[in-house]
């Protein structure tokens, strides 16, 4: 299940709860939309700011929307004892995958993160991927620790957060990271505005947020690079860049897809758990224009 397109939906919510309905809803339309796979509470997903017994409850609205799509989640959490039982409860509903961030108070040392990776991946049934993500996590990882926890039982898969923007700088950091892992471990690319370049320079798979909203989008750009068509993966991305100017004028991926999100009816607003708000004014109004400008669908 790491290859292709690994859509990354929203978990709507508000102060009262998750809204169950409008997430069955965003996960059916990939279903709809065949996605090779789904990935269920991650950061777009907003899984750290929900409880136990939540995530829990919407890992299993995931499986059961997903029918045949094979649905990952994140586990991550401040301590491995609850690490642990959030992959437990993952697993007895039948998710495929388990999504692992390296999630932090306190400073944590390469040898900390090992130690998790190492306690984690002894105690699953089921394949896990590695989030490399400082952006959240503000943890960096080596490719020297990449290569050592891939060794690792269950690892199937290191989610890595872009690549370099020219294609044989991509190329390079692709095949350094390669050289130190397992054949049968994929490596994925994260961060959309990279994932044509990083698809072409030999990732497998891209762990997607706008196709958590838009997977016919990012889908066509997956199987043009997949089936070797660099340029016309490229071309679709540069098509994208309004929306790649979002994401960094305001600050990250988030709150854009969450706005666009309640703009397109998928979702109520408000949509993210406070304090986090979706964009408001003038703001709210240029990603209008922008998702009408590029027909995202």
């Amino acid at each position: 299940m790491f290859t292709g397109l690994s859509a990354f939906p929203l978990t709507p919510m508000n102060e009262q709860g998750v809204d169950e309905g409008a997430f069955a809803r965003l996960v059916e339309q990939l279903v709809a939309a065949k996605v090779d796979s789904i990935g269920a509470l991650g950061s777009t997903g907003s899984y750290a700011y929900l409880s136990r017994i939540e995530r829990s409850r919407v890992t299993q609205l995931a499986v059961e929307a997903a029918g045949n799509v094979p649905v990952m989640v994140s586990i991550g959490s401040l301590r491995t004892r609850d690490v642990l039982l959030l992959a437990e409860d993952a697993q007895k509903v039948g998710v495929k995958a388990l999504l692992l961030p390296p999630v932090s108070y306190q400073k944590l040392t390469a040898e900390d993160v090992f130690s998790l990776y190492e306690t984690v991946t002894a105690n699953i049934s089921v394949p896990l991927c590695v989030y490399d993500n400082p952006g959240t996590t503000h943890f960096e990882f080596t490719d020297e620790l990449h290569g050592r926890i891939a060794h690792l039982p269950n690892v199937h898969s290191i989610k890595i957060p872009g690549v370099p923007e020219t294609p044989d700088q991509a190329k390079a950091r692709v095949d350094r990271l390669r050289a130190l892992i397992p054949e049968h471990v994929t490596i994925g690319v994260s961060g959309d505005v990279f994932a044509a370049t990083g698809l072409n320079a030999g990732c497998q798979v891209w762990y997607s947020v706008i196709g958590g909203l838009f997977p016919k989008t990012a889908l066509a750009i997956t199987r043009a690079a997949l089936s070797g068509n660099a340029k016309e993966a490229t071309r679709l991305s540069e098509s994208l860049k309004p929306l790649w100017a979002l994401f960094t004028q305001f600050g990250g991926s988030l709150r854009v897809v969450a706005t666009a999100a309640e703009l397109r009816g998928f979702t109520h607003s408000p949509s993210l758990p406070l304090p986090l708000r979706t964009i408001s004014g003038a703001g709210r109004q240029q990603i209008a224009a922008v998702i009408d400008e590029l027909e995202l669908s």
